[in-house]
């Protein structure tokens, strides 16, 4: 299921100092769905195996959620790169430094038959939702929460990464205690803008692709938003983006900035549909009225109608930090 409020007060000149923020008064709501690509800073081991009944990567002491900085010295952050040095390495013998929680770490691995006998990992990909584009600046928001890693469950700390388009192709319903998901067809070509930070907040960057301004809303501060009727904007079919109904229950400030509103899904027809909230939701815009007041971030497993939104101010200051 991404990721503040300007003031500047003069008196008698002097200038008491705050935090400003220079997004615009009126955004791009999204809701279209794209794929999400993160290039990740280390190689992170996701598995073993065997040579003639024998791990090398066991036998030298690395597991799973070992990150691998080097090898023989030189540091090392992509598959393409360890595999380019063990190609013109002569050596069986090889010194890896890895990181284990949080401590640097180093042993010797030898090679069988040129092989490690690890599984590895360098980038994560998926799908999810484009929040908002600020027309002025460009800078994007997704998500509304962060990626984190399959194997180690960490938020996945990125080189880069960019966002792309995608299609949805179906879908699998959500039930009582089993959300379910948008299926897509992934378009990697077609690139939209470039991922620069990967927070608790959601994915930002900066859109690279032709903005449309015809869906702008004017951004909505705690106090605009209301107990109610509201709508939430994404894709259950192919690229189209449609509108629909939900109810918000609840609008407060939490510790963790990504649970402000609470709603339930009232439309029929997305619930005849998905069953409620779906993964791949996460990012869909939340409108009402003339606002855009928040982004999906969460359902509630056992009942997936009802889910949980991040603020949209909280979002748009975490573009700027």
């Amino acid at each position: 299921m991404i990721k503040k409020i300007n003031f500047l007060f003069l008196l008698l000149l002097i200038a008491f100092p705050c935090q400003t923020f220079a997004y615009s008064d009126y955004i791009l709501a999204g809701g279209d769905n794209i794929g999400i690509r993160l290039q990740m800073k280390e190689l992170l081991v996701i598995g073993t195996y065997e040579i003639d009944d024998e791990s090398p990567a066991l036998i030298a002491g690395l597991r799973v959620g070992d990150k691998i900085l080097s090898i023989d010295k030189q540091k090392v952050s992509s598959i393409q790169e360890m595999n380019d040095y063990l190609s013109k390495s002569s050596s069986d013998t090889i010194q890896i430094g890895y990181m284990r929680d949080g401590s640097i770490k180093e042993t010797t691995l030898t090679l069988k038959e040129g092989r490690t006998g690890l599984y590895l990992k360098d980038n994560v990909a998926g799908i999810g939702t484009l929040t908002f584009i600020d027309p002025n600046t460009k800078k994007f928001g997704a998500l509304g929460h962060e990626i984190v890693d399959s194997t180690t469950k960490e938020i996945v700390d990125s080189l880069s990464g960019t966002i792309f388009s995608s299609s949805i192709h179906s879908i699998t319903k959500s039930r009582d205690g089993i959300p379910g998901e948008k299926n897509a067809t992934l378009n990697p070509a077609d690139v939209l803008g470039i991922i620069d930070e990967n927070t608790d907040k959601g994915i930002f960057g900066t859109y690279e692709d032709e903005i449309l301004k015809d869906n702008l809303y004017k951004v909505a501060k705690i106090e605009d938003v209301k107990l109610g009727d509201a709508k939430i904007r994404t894709v259950i079919d192919g690229s189209e983006v449609q509108e629909y109904s939900i109810r918000i229950t609840k609008v407060h400030e939490t510790e963790n900035k990504t649970k402000n509103i609470v709603f339930q899904i009232t439309d029929s027809k997305l619930l005849a549909e998905t069953g409620g909230i779906v993964q791949g939701m996460s990012g869909s815009p939340i409108v009402q009225g003339e606002y855009i007041v928040g982004a999906v971030t969460h359902v509630v497993v056992d009942d997936p109608e009802r889910g949980y939104g991040i603020l949209i101010t909280n979002m748009l200051e975490e573009a700027e930090n």
